[in-house]
């Protein structure tokens, strides 16, 4: 088992600024996750006060990877969705600290997003990664399928722009059998 514990997030300043420097890193490193560089601090804490508050509002489910007390990972499961969408999920925002990458942690924050998924009723994910320097590989190891190339669809973070891989992945609902039924 890896050495660090996976929870949803909520809205504390401690938390804020964990998940700020993470986009911050993120962003100076290639993560093409929709900010380019250099990302501005407070423009970081911005994002994730408001993703924490639909988080609250059960909109969405920001989830952290820890290792002790440092938060490591996030990944965000997107759950409103439009009315004839109620059997889908998104998944977004998927970073790992550059120090703890090649752990597992990206894929176990992707197995408990499932899982999650699977618990609000959903039966199909969706993504989608920078085609160059983006996690395909990993959204294929986890069984994701590409549907297709979208060329030059985003800005890379340190300029230039990359075109982006559409994934999904359907979800097994979780048996409901009770104990001693025939």
């Amino acid at each position: 088992m890896p050495p660090f514990l996976i929870k949803p997030l909520d809205d504390q300043p401690q938390i804020r600024d964990a998940l700020g420097t993470l986009l911050v890193e993120t962003v100076a490193s290639g993560g093409s996750v929709s900010f380019l560089h250099p990302l501005a601090r407070d423009e970081a804490l911005a994002f994730w006060q408001d993703s924490l508050r639909a988080a609250a509002q059960g909109e969405r489910i920001v989830l952290g990877a820890f290792d002790g007390d440092a938060l490591i990972g996030t990944v965000t499961l997107l759950l409103k969705l439009p009315p004839n969408q109620p059997h889908r999920a998104e998944i977004a925002k998927m970073m790992t600290r550059v120090a703890h990458r090649k752990r597992g942690v990206a894929t176990a924050l992707m197995r408990a997003a499932e899982r999650l998924a699977v618990a609000h009723g959903r039966t199909l994910l969706v993504l989608d990664t920078a085609e160059e320097d983006g996690a395909a590989a990993l959204y294929e190891r986890l069984g994701f399928q590409l549907t297709g190339l979208i060329p030059d669809y985003a800005l890379k973070p340190h300029g230039g722009l990359t075109g982006t891989l559409i994934y999904w992945k359907k979800l097994e609902r979780m048996n409901s059998v009770e104990s001693g039924s025939t």
